[in-house]
């Protein structure tokens, strides 16, 4: 076989790949880690080499790691944030081979068969990783082998140009219970377990033993599964003669939005930001952006919404090019409709709120939320209408229970004693009479809050209509007697 065709591939392990991405931002010159709390204790998630230098690891609690070193600087771990990274760092290794693929949370793998004479060489290649992940700020590990297995190994455990006999049976990817049970036996290098007849092995430890064992040495095959590119959601119309009337530009964006609600289904996404981009013949640009208060994939009310934005379009000269593509999108996965939903009802309140927004912002369109808790005060919270992509219908989402006034405004004391509600009192310089009672309901504080106005004790709640017609909502407080107003039902 032509020796520039033998399976060569290539292990990319990044060992501090959550820190190096932090530090790559925010350089620190000291013992640095990343903190993640894990069943209910902060531990050590990723460290610098100053901080392994300190004497501390991965999985070390976060207050023994502050023992060991007090001069340690740490940051909130976000696995998330490191996976996105790690995504970017696949698609910089795409520029050595075409099929990349992620390698657990912290490494690639990359075919590299047939590819390494374009760089001089499996020697010449690898430093020139090295070299670059250097000038990035990265600590990189490499090494080329025929299998994955080997090359996983190699990356980890051992040095390049090294076999693989003398390698801990660690580097066969394996189970830690399995890892000390071989060593227990006396089973602790790769070679041992060569030596060793294969029956017993896998009578003991199960096929997965073996079958490591053979992928490492390329007796048994082991797929490499190269991720591609997410789907870019752009599309683009070029005109032999420039355009300039809104009507001709509103049928060209018809044509744009068409193929990209296309795309869009096919992938169960929507959008929810557009960016329309004019290029003029003077090769100047201007966007029309679009920010959507739900997901959306309809080519129709997408049409729609760009009226206005495209009535402002300046047209100069005439524009020779249109360029159309979702920045931000949401799933959007495919719902079995029924007569009892309100589909066409929460469109149509989708689109109102993005026609609004498109104006004002939309997150100056506010709306209620139901909050979990039973404090009158803290039960809503005010969010953008837009919030988490779905502009609710109203009341959706709100427990029922105990009626609560629609205004609630800060307690007002007013004369009264004993624990029923005055027969008189007088509130805003006006006096009322009751003319019925409803109550009490007692509302206690919640003791893991720190608030201020609940640390008088339980409030017992009472519903005063008053002959001058007011409706109001009364609290009694026991442990220091006193009466107050606090909301007004319609």
């Amino acid at each position: 076989m032509f020796d520039g065709l033998r399976k060569r591939i290539v292990c990319m392990w990044f060992p501090r790949l959550a820190s190096d991405r932090v530090l790559r931002a925010r350089p620190v010159d000291g013992p640095f880690a990343l903190t993640l709390t894990q069943n209910n204790t902060n531990r050590i998630y990723c460290l610098n080499r100053q901080a392994e230098q300190a004497g501390l690891s991965r999985g070390m609690s976060f207050a023994d790691a502050r023992a060991y070193c007090p001069g340690l600087i740490t940051h909130p771990a976000r696995p998330d944030l490191d996976a996105r990274f790690l995504v970017v760092l696949r698609r910089w290794a795409a520029r050595y081979c075409p099929s990349v693929g992620a390698e657990g949370m912290d490494g690639l793998t990359l075919d590299v068969t047939g590819a390494t004479h374009l760089w001089g060489g499996e020697e010449a290649m690898l430093d020139d990783m090295r070299a670059r992940a250097e000038r990035a700020g990265l600590s990189l590990l490499v090494a080329c082998s025929h299998s994955r297995g080997a090359a996983w190994a190699l990356a980890h455990y051992g040095q390049e140009g090294g076999g693989l006999e003398t390698l801990p049976v660690a580097a066969l990817r394996l189970e830690g219970t399995m890892i000390t049970s071989l060593e227990r036996l006396g089973l602790r290098t790769i070679a041992d377990l060569e030596a060793t007849a294969r029956a017993p092995l896998a009578r003991r430890f199960g096929p997965q033993l073996l079958t490591r064992l053979d992928q490492a040495f390329g007796r048994a095959p082991e797929a490499l599964a190269p991720e591609g590119d997410p789907p870019h959601y752009g599309v683009r119309l070029s005109f032999p003669d420039p355009i300039g009337l809104t009507g001709d530009v509103m049928n060209a964006l018809e044509r744009l939005l068409k193929p990209l609600c296309t795309k869009l289904k096919a992938q169960e996404t929507g959008a929810r930001c557009l960016v329309l981009t004019f290029r003029r013949v003077d090769q100047e640009s201007q966007d029309v952006p679009l920010r959507l208060a739900a997901p959306m994939r309809d080519p129709e009310r997408l049409l729609r919404l760009f009226e206005r934005g495209v009535g402002e379009v300046e047209a100069g000269f005439g524009i020779d090019q249109m360029r159309l593509e979702a920045t931000l999108v949401e799933p959007l996965p495919a719902e079995q409709l029924s007569t009892a939903q309100t589909r066409p009802g929460e469109d149509r309140l989708s689109d109102l709120i993005t026609r609004i927004g498109t104006r004002i912002g939309l997150e100056n369109i506010q709306r209620f939320l139901p909050s979990d808790s039973h404090i009158p005060e803290r039960s809503f919270m005010t969010v953008p209408a837009a919030f988490n992509g779905t502009p609710s219908a109203p009341g959706s989402g709100w427990r029922r229970g105990q009626l609560r006034p629609l205004r609630l405004f800060p307690p007002v004391p007013i004369l009264g004693t004993g624990s029923q509600p005055p027969n008189q009192f007088r509130w805003r310089r006006m006096a009322f009479r009751t003319f019925r009672a409803m109550g009490p309901e007692r509302i206690a504080p919640e003791w893991w809050q720190d608030d201020e106005n609940w640390r008088s004790g339980v409030r017992d709640y009472w519903k005063v209509d008053t002959r001058e017609g007011q409706r109001l909502w009364l609290f009694y407080t026991p442990q220091n007697p006193g009466w107050f107003v606090q909301g007004e039902f319609a």
